[in-house]
């Protein structure tokens, strides 16, 4: 079998003339011309054959790269492949090895140099193929943040999530077609803005201006409770973020949220990093339901709810790097259900606010070893005409790890 080097090319709306010659000769040397239609069409008509993406693309894509084994192929994808783009799916296919990446600028690099801010620190939120809540992971005073638009239709979805925070004063420039003699650029306010974009081709880029109901919410674990809609089945805040602490969330790692209740240490725990994954089991319906709702709404729609009772319900989940477990401690086999799917060097956390609680992880940790910490909290209240402590329920927390 021959495995030569597939060519991805990235290219703009300026088309043929904007690439380097070294692109070109990458396309002028192909047997085989791969791409959307939009991109074949900004190329000149030459000797190789030219196929479309099918849709769905990624099931397809494995065959019809084997379909051309033994030909030159080149792939054409929009700006830099590797930039949300088709040139990290095929380096996780053929490995980097097989592939030769020419890429173009990348719209938001294109844009940045339009407004003149440092790429570097721009959020950047790609909403192709993604919801629009994602977006509120990173919407705060001050920051600025490049949005990859799905469509005409973008800069009106995120117009309306910014006013719905209470950032409607924010400053929008909507960029369309960039690089191409048709390019368009737009400014107004987010809490004005109803008109679609010029063109299906759009980036939205956002200067962040809280309003006076806004409430922006730090990156940090331990959000306020009422930052959560909840039935009262909830960590509170001070011993979430202590939880939190203790689970170490670190850049790419999958969490299980088990007995999740409002799905608050699963959020959060996604909410640490945009790489980070959790899967909130939950046995009630309603609260199943409120999980999902509660990631939307604080920017991690990602965040997996399965609707179901543990252990039963874990089966078939990717193994974690960590477990939390803040309901059914009780449930015959769960903590050993949870301990056995650990991943190498895994944390297990585990929450008691009950008697026969305590004695179940006190009994875990005999066998898998751990520290226990028993955490109070106490919040100032109306005493009659004066104030005084009320006590929360203590919290006793069994941390462990799995050796590597």
């Amino acid at each position: 079998m021959d495995a030569r080097a597939v060519s991805v090319v990235g290219i703009g709306a300026d088309g043929w003339d904007g690439l380097a010659e070294a692109s070109r000769e990458a396309l002028r040397a192909a047997d085989v011309l791969l791409g959307g239609r939009r991109q074949l069409g900004l190329v000149p008509a030459g000797r190789a054959e030219r196929v479309p993406w099918p849709s769905p693309l990624l099931p397809a894509l494995p065959g019809l790269i084997r379909r051309y084994e033994g030909r030159a192929v080149a792939v054409l994808a929009s700006g830099d492949p590797m930039f949300y783009g088709i040139g990290s799916t095929l380096a996780e296919l053929l490995g980097p090895a097989r592939l030769r990446v020419l890429p173009h600028p990348s719209s938001a690099s294109l844009a940045c140099a339009r407004l003149g801010w440092p790429l570097e620190r721009a959020d950047v939120v790609s909403l192709v193929g993604r919801p629009a809540e994602t977006l509120n992971a990173v919407v705060a005073p001050g920051r600025r943040i490049l949005v990859l638009g799905a469509g005409r239709e973008a800069p009106a979805v995120v117009a309306a999530l910014l006013a719905g925070r209470g950032f409607g004063p924010s400053r929008m420039t909507v960029l369309c077609d960039l690089g191409a003699e048709a390019e368009t650029v737009r400014h107004g306010a987010a809490g004005e803005w109803t008109e679609p974009a010029a063109s299906a081709l759009n980036i939205v880029a956002v200067e962040c201006a809280p309003g006076p109901g806004a409430a922006p919410l730090p990156r940090t674990s331990g959000l306020p409770d009422d930052a959560f809609d909840h039935d009262g089945q909830l960590t509170k805040s001070e011993v979430r973020a202590v939880t939190l602490s203790r689970l170490a969330p670190l850049p790419g790692e999958l969490l299980w949220d088990v007995g999740a209740g409002a799905g608050s240490v699963a959020i959060e725990w996604a909410r640490a990093h945009p790489s980070c994954a959790a899967v909130a089991v939950e046995s009630r319906p309603e609260r199943a339901e409120r999980i999902g709702r509660n990631a939307a709404a604080l920017g991690v729609p990602g965040v997996r709810v399965v609707t179901g009772r543990a252990p039963d319900a874990l089966d078939g989940l990717p193994p974690p790097d960590a477990v939390f477990v803040g309901g059914g401690l009780t449930v015959p086999g769960l903590l050993e259900r949870c301990w056995d799917a650990l991943r190498p060097g895994g944390r297990l956390v585990a929450n008691a606010v009950t008697l026969e609680g305590e004695v179940r992880v006190a009994q875990a940790r005999e066998t898998h070893g751990g520290e226990l910490v028993r955490v109070g909290i106490e919040r100032a209240g109306p005493l009659g005409g004066f104030t005084g402590w009320r006590p929360a329920m203590p919290v006793t927390i069994w941390t462990t790890r799995k050796d590597a």
